[in-house]
């Protein structure tokens, strides 16, 4: 089966890249409908000329910080608000998400398959913020491992309820993440926690696996994330699903087919090609 086109209805600018996994400038613009603009997908990579081309990291991650409405409880730790700008941008693109997928299983004589969707976790269904914050938005596996480890993030607002009732409409729910296959039991554990009910079990809930890669990826160990990403979807297509709605809070979460339509959420906290 040939990859679906997955379109926008907006030309897109990305966050400027300052590292993997530090602050952008700016909050990630919404997406769901419209072709892809060419280049939509990479960071800006040219190399400032003077520093007047360079956002101020500390007032960027001050930006930040207002954005998500961060509030601090009495034992020092940041929390995102669901009443923030962030929130209701959220719930913004989560309305166009469900009228779209509620469309599309009424009208489920054009379906390809059995309709499902496909949700990314860290800033799509989990939010990353407090942890981003005990770190100073310096990302570590070491220190992402000892907090999934022994900690819940908070849902991304809004989203265990348009996840739930999508599969209370009879949609399949995949979970498809970066995360490594090594923390499974901790991200299983988390979506359990704050809410989600369609179960992270094998069948649904993929993670990359370097040491054994699935067979349906020709990439292996060294698939990019759209690769890896794009070539899961494939495999979840292949089993007699049609992907009506893939959701993710990077552009690469989204590139590669294989889903009738994206929806992109804001995460200016960091950049993932």
């Amino acid at each position: 089966m040939p990859p679906k086109s997955s379109k926008f209805p907006m030309s897109l600018k990305p966050s400027k890249r300052l590292g993997i996994r530090i602050a952008a400038a700016t909050a990630a613009l919404t997406v769901g409908g419209g072709l892809y603009a060419a280049g939509a997908a990479s960071a800006d990579h040219s190399v400032p000329r003077t520093d007047k081309e360079i956002p101020n990291l500390t007032q960027v991650q001050d930006k930040i910080k207002a954005f998500y409405g961060d509030t601090v409880d009495k034992s020092g730790q940041h929390y995102a608000s669901p009443d923030s700008n962030y929130a209701k941008q959220v719930a913004d693109i989560e309305k166009k998400a469900k009228a779209q997928i509620d469309r599309a299983v009424k009208n489920g004589k054009h379906l390809k398959g059995k309709p499902a969707i496909v949700v990314d976790l860290d800033d799509t269904t989990l939010l990353t913020y407090n942890y981003e914050l005990q770190q100073g938005f310096h990302f570590t596996p070491e220190s992402q491992d000892a907090y999934l480890k022994s900690t819940d993030m908070a849902a991304v607002f809004g989203m265990p309820q348009l996840v739930n009732w999508a599969q209370s409409k009879g949609v399949t729910v995949f979970y498809v993440t970066g995360r490594g296959e090594h923390q499974r039991e901790w991200s299983a554990r988390n979506l359990k926690n704050v809410g989600y009910k369609p179960v992270a079990d094998t069948a649904h809930f993929f993670l990359k696996n370097k040491q054994t890669p699935p067979a349906y990826l020709p990439c292996g160990a060294t698939c990019t994330t759209v690769e890896y990403k794009s070539g899961t979807r494939k495999h979840i297509e292949s089993q007699g699903y049609d992907i009506v709605a893939n959701l993710g809070d990077q552009y690469s979460d989204l590139q590669g087919g294989y889903a009738d339509r994206i929806y992109k959420l804001p995460n200016p906290m960091y950049y993932l090609p």
